[in-house]
């Protein structure tokens, strides 16, 4: 995380918050409210009024998360296979890419997927606050050009100084999935490789090449 002298004030250049945040196109930054200055309100307003794209908060800062049509459909697919797995084993939720949760006071995420536990939950329905102050289990990036790694090297750290007990970086350009239990602990799989997570969803396994499949066309004989 970065120090109080360092976050984002009014007077900072475009230019100097894009290497704040990794170096991302300017194009994802709101610039209104002004940088440093932007709080959950401001964010409930842009996700659920002004609608231009799912915005987190970071930094007091409002950072639109990049995301096509492409990883939309593969993290739709994550999701598909983690509600059949939830059908026989009601043991959580899952959320999709605009599920904005609080990590920890001023930092809002809304991983592409998130398993959140009931009993990290801790209720028998699901909040009904816009950013319940929840962080997951297990959080899911489908990685897009418009990423940097520099940008999902931060969010790591952010994910597991919140709680966060694994993450998975899928990406569908070289097809292949990073699964990480720490932000140095990384394990690559490629196309043949299983997604698993046995200490969080015990026996759930889907085939990354099934999860890259649901992007082409299924033609019947």
């Amino acid at each position: 995380m970065a120090t109080v002298e360092e976050l984002p004030g009014p007077t900072w250049s475009v230019e100097r918050l894009r290497r704040h945040f990794g170096g991302i196109p300017a194009e994802r930054l709101r610039l209104k409210p002004r940088p440093g200055s932007a709080t959950e309100k401001d964010l409930i307003h842009e996700n659920e009024v002004v609608r231009r794209g799912t915005c987190e908060l970071i930094d007091g800062c409002l950072v639109e998360k990049a995301m096509g049509a492409r990883e939309a459909l593969l993290a739709g697919a994550i999701i598909h296979y983690l509600h059949v797995y939830l059908a026989k084993n009601p043991c959580g939720v899952v959320l999709a890419p605009d599920g904005t949760l609080r990590l920890m006071p001023g930092l809002v995420r809304a991983p592409d997927v998130s398993y959140i536990s009931w009993d990290r939950i801790g209720a028998d329905e699901f909040p009904e606050d816009p950013i319940p102050d929840l962080a997951p289990e297990l959080a899911i990036e489908v990685l897009s050009r418009w990423n940097t790694r520099k940008e999902i090297a931060r969010k790591l750290k952010q994910y597991f100084a919140s709680g966060v007990l694994e993450a998975w970086v899928i990406d569908p350009r070289k097809r292949i999935a990073e699964i990480y239990h720490s932000p140095s602990s990384k394990r690559t799989i490629g196309v043949t490789g299983i997604l698993d997570c046995p200490a969080i969803l015990p026996g759930f396994q889907l085939p990354l090449g099934d999860l890259f499949a649901a992007q082409k066309r299924r033609r019947g004989r």
